[in-house]
């Protein structure tokens, strides 16, 4: 049974991050989101590359084997991203004075931006390995993020970290670590925005208006919506305690940090074109090798 802290209006139901404890080992709310966030992003990458609907010419730069090996490649890109983001962007100096937490990840520390990073460095090397276009897997990428995006700020929420600042709205709540002073929900929030919202105009705009058609507008739509999403959450959230405001006093790091999203979201919309793959010379190198492998066996 779950114990709840009745304060403010709301509840909040304080839930053990551990979910299963076996005593050598711990299973946490944090790693199953992260587990969970990934394995849906590939089912849904896997169905858009197997979708010709959604592709110029019905052809896709990417095959379901492609995608499968994609995995690989995005889960390494998320966690060290995010982990050496975190140590870059918002926590230096305690990683500075204590090396060795780096690599105790149990104890959380994930950013976002860092982990974009990361993934893009593993897309631009999975589509030099496997000769896919960039942009277009750049795009099947930032279409199946939310889903992770999702589930880690509901763990966020189930931590009882990355809390809101103080309020009076009638949907507040009083975190275990943050002081009797209610507080916005704000990881529900971003799992709002980020996750599911930030889902709905990407679907939207691949399966209704055939975006993937254009390389780099899905990109730069899920860039812009999300540092748009980001922007306006800050506002409800408390910065991290060591870094506090910037220029004036309601600057946040992770403001700064979304702006340049917002620019290169624009920059890849207002800049995609049509682009067919049917005429590709690594597409059609690459579905010839693979027509051979059937004969072949």
């Amino acid at each position: 049974m779950i114990p709840f802290t009745t304060f403010g209006v709301l509840t909040y139901p304080q839930i053990d991050p551990v979910f299963l404890d076996l005593g050598f080992l711990q299973l946490r709310w944090y790693g199953l989101a992260y587990v969970v966030g990934i394995l849906c992003g590939w089912l849904y990458g896997r169905s858009i590359a197997s979708n010709p609907k959604l592709w110029p010419d019905r052809v896709s730069p990417l095959t379901k084997t492609e995608a499968d090996d994609f995995v690989l490649y995005i889960t390494l890109g998320i966690v060290l991203g995010g982990r050496f983001g975190s140590v870059l962007f918002y926590d230096f100096e305690r990683y500075l004075a204590d090396p060795l937490a780096v690599f105790r990840v149990w104890e959380g520390g994930m950013a976002f931006h860092g982990g974009l990073i990361g993934v893009v460095i593993a897309i631009f090397i999975f589509c030099r390995v496997h000769k896919v276009p960039l942009w277009s897997m750049l795009d099947i990428a930032a279409a199946c993020v939310p889903f992770g995006l999702f589930f880690g700020r509901v763990a966020n929420f189930i931590n009882g970290e990355l809390w809101g600042a103080p309020t009076n709205v009638p949907w507040a709540m009083v975190f275990p670590d943050a002081g009797p002073e209610p507080r916005h929900p704000s990881q529900l929030y971003e799992a709002a925005l980020e996750g599911i919202l930030l889902f709905v105009v990407l679907r939207i705009a691949t399966h209704h208006f055939g975006m993937f058609k254009r390389p780099r507008f899905v990109g730069g739509l899920f860039l812009f919506t999300y540092a748009a999403a980001r922007i306006f959450v800050e506002f409800f959230r408390m910065p991290d305690a060591h870094l506090g405001y910037f220029f004036g006093g309601w600057l946040t790091m992770g403001m700064i940090l979304s702006i340049p999203m917002l620019l290169i979201g624009l920059w890849g919309m207002a800049y995609s074109r049509y682009h067919s793959y049917a005429v590709d010379p690594r597409i059609i190198a690459k579905r010839a090798k693979a027509e051979e492998g059937a004969k072949a066996a």
